[in-house]
């Protein structure tokens, strides 16, 4: 799962906070990365690793995923690739994994937000894929974050196989799209309040929350067996957050 949680310090936090516990809660992810978060022990309750991006914001916001399963190697690849970049959490940060269906490598990857930022997100792009190839080896492997790119950008398509970037190119089968290939899947949306409230007022809609999982050569590894949106509705007249969460359902198939 990933979700950016808006940080606490918008939006009536006291209320969205419980909402935002409970879901996760019923939901019961095994990996989920987190974006703008404080506390993330405080949202996720017991039985989760956590393992934080190592910089956080003057205010500590910052960035993070938590595994139900021990976290071996963690290591972290800062992507302030340029002066633009001014999020001081802008890092692709990886965790190797021993989960009951063999080792895997996750990675929270999260790159610049701004928009016409478009070539800084696309320089993290190939750091942080060229950063999972030295350290993946065979393991499956898993990226999920808040990309702040539409499918349709460079950077995705660079890392969903489309098109090569700075003379390397990989595949990763994005989660949604395997599931739900005619659906836009807006994770940051004006059906929202919050987004229409906050600094993009005129924002029309745009899917830039992504689980996807690496191919090989001859395509995924790993199945998608589900993937929906999370909090994309209010409970009880409170959105959680600005973002829908992604959530994906995964499985090892069993070779010929």
């Amino acid at each position: 799962m990933t979700l950016n949680v808006f940080s606490p310090e918008n939006a009536d936090w006291e209320r969205r906070r419980p909402v935002l516990r409970a879901g996760i809660a019923a939901l019961r992810p095994d990996l989920i990365a987190l974006q703008e978060t404080v506390d993330e022990e405080d949202l996720l309750g017991p039985g989760y690793h956590v393992v934080r991006h190592s910089q956080r914001s003057a205010n500590g916001v910052g960035a993070a995923f938590a595994s139900r399963w021990p976290v071996g190697t963690v290591r972290e690849l800062d992507l302030r690739v340029t002066d633009r970049v001014d999020l001081p959490w802008s890092a692709v940060v990886t965790g190797e994994i021993d989960t009951p269906h063999g080792r895997l490598l996750f990675v929270h990857h999260k790159p610049t937000w701004q928009i016409g930022y478009a070539r800084e997100r696309e320089v993290q792009a190939v750091a942080a894929a060229r950063f999972v190839e030295e350290h993946a080896g065979d393991r499956h492997v898993i990226v999920a974050g808040d990309f702040d790119d539409t499918p349709d950008s460079a950077s995705i398509r660079f890392w969903t196989g489309r098109q090569s970037l700075d003379g390397i190119s990989v595949a990763y089968r994005d989660a949604w799209e395997a599931v739900h290939p005619d659906d836009p899947g807006h994770t940051f949306t004006p059906v929202n309040p919050l987004v229409r409230g906050g600094e993009m007022p005129l924002e029309r809609g745009r899917r830039i929350d992504y689980v996807m999982v690496r191919c090989g050569v001859h395509g995924p590894v790993v199945d998608v067996v589900g993937c929906e949106r999370a909090f994309a509705e209010p409970v009880d007249g409170v959105w959680a957050s600005d973002h829908f969460g992604v959530v994906a359902d995964l499985a090892v198939p069993g070779a010929a």
